[in-house]
């Protein structure tokens, strides 16, 4: 005579403890889909999880911002410097160089 033992699958055990964890459902909104919807928080739930993915985006982009401020080009040079380089280059003579300048600080 063979003895035959019975022997569970993972499956089957799986399809039996589902139900367990689910919870009751006594009427309509209630059990495990209303858990997963909010929880009870219903538009305000939903508007708070907005607010926050949204925070956490914002830190990002000004995070991203403040370390790249640091390789943006020199800023660009005043009119007197200019007119001292094009002086010191040669392009105008001495004449326009103090008639330019007077100009500028008036």
């Amino acid at each position: 005579m063979k003895i035959v033992i019975p022997v569970a699958t993972p499956s089957a055990l799986v399809l039996s403890t589902g139900s367990a964890f689910a919870g009751p459902s006594d009427g309509w909104g209630e059990g495990f889909g209303h858990m997963m919807w909010g929880g009870g928080f219903g538009m305000a739930g939903g508007l708070m999880m907005l607010v926050f993915w949204g925070a956490i985006i914002a830190l990002i982009v000004f995070a991203v911002r403040g370390f790249s401020t640091g390789s943006s080009p020199a800023s660009k040079p005043d009119a007197a410097e200019i007119l001292r380089e094009r002086y010191a280059k040669g392009e105008i003579d001495d004449e326009e160089y103090e008639r330019r300048k007077a100009h500028l600080n008036k």
